[in-house]
């Protein structure tokens, strides 16, 4: 099979087309033929190994032992070709979606992945292309929209909101009924009130700090606010959540929120069987979708990698393979 491999960290010049053996089930794992994936800014940062210090050596073993050939990507949409004598939920031809985990290797045509994983049935209203975003997109957003404990009437503000997460994020807490607030870059602005923000911030014109408005709840998607600034923009018993959490505002918020009663919260997403089901429920009502800025082929990935890099990226990138 043809995969993208990423023998060492660096600029994306260390990413290569290979021909590789093709992956056999084991009794408890179906085989995918990915039909599309997706580049994150995760997947950027692990090309460039640029993650906090402490968790450098614990995703360099973890690929040695689940991903020794060293594929990124970590969302996949495709159909099954083959199950394993085990499994008993899915049958060749499924046509599916799923996030990779840790052993990442979704930019390859094929992937196997154990069936007690989250996967979900590609809904009938979207393509393989679309469904490829939810994994990482949907299943983050939902889990800091609902660590935020969002209920309709809520002022909620995203900061970072028009990438793969926010844009997710958008749509799930409109859905809940909540006033939303986008923050990002002039050129991502449009886009985002075309998804329903109710209003949108140019980062590099306007700081939400400093505008005396007061949030239900503020979710930081690109780790850019600091704690002690942000909680002033929260209302009495406002969450701010974080993320893309560091070490020391992590700390800093255990501390934060004990002292003034808003609280501060740093978010690693669970993927979980029954978020995927709830996210495909909203799709089919119509209540969000999949935001594709653009789709490469697989054998251009490093021009795909380049563009996330820029920072420019509205929604999702797409890879298809």
């Amino acid at each position: 099979m043809k995969a993208i491999v990423c023998l060492k960290h660096g600029s994306v010049d260390v990413l290569e087309l290979a021909e590789l053996p093709k992956p056999t089930p084991k009794d408890n794992q179906v085989l995918i033929k990915i039909h599309a994936s997706t580049v994150t800014m995760g997947d950027s940062e692990m090309r460039r190994l640029l993650i906090p210090a402490p968790f450098k050596t614990f995703l360099r073993v973890s690929l040695a032992l689940k991903n020794p050939k060293k594929i990124l990507g970590q969302e996949l949409a495709g159909e099954i070709e083959a199950v394993g004598k085990s499994v008993t939920k899915f049958k060749v031809g499924d046509k599916v979606f799923a996030p990779t985990d840790i052993a990442l290797g979704a930019h390859a045509e094929y992937k196997c992945l154990p069936e007690k994983k989250p996967i979900g049935r590609i809904p009938a209203n979207m393509n393989y292309h679309e469904a490829a975003t939810i994994p990482t997109g949907g299943l983050n957003g939902l889990d800091f929209v609902k660590k935020a404990e969002i209920k309709s009437g809520d002022k909620l503000l995203i900061n970072g909101a028009g990438g793969s997460i926010g844009t997710y994020a958008t749509q799930i807490a409109k859905s809940m009924g909540a006033e939303v607030t986008c923050v990002d870059s002039i050129e991502k602005l449009e886009m985002l009130t075309s998804i329903g923000a109710d209003y949108v911030i140019d980062y590099n014109a306007e700081d939400f700090r400093n505008s005396g408005e007061t949030y239900d709840a503020i979710i930081d998607i690109v780790g850019s606010c600091k704690i002690a600034d942000t909680m002033q923009s929260l209302s009495n018993g406002g969450r701010f959540i974080m993320g893309n959490p560091r070490i020391p505002e992590t700390v800093k918020g255990l501390f934060v929120s004990k002292r003034n009663g808003k609280k501060a919260i740093a978010v690693l997403a669970d993927y979980r069987q029954e978020d995927v089901d709830y996210l495909i429920e909203l799709i089919e009502a119509g209540k969000i979708k999949a935001v594709i800025d653009k789709v490469y082929p697989l054998e251009r990935m490093r021009e795909a990698h380049q563009y996330v890099d820029s920072g420019k990226k509205k929604g999702n990138l797409v890879i298809s393979i």
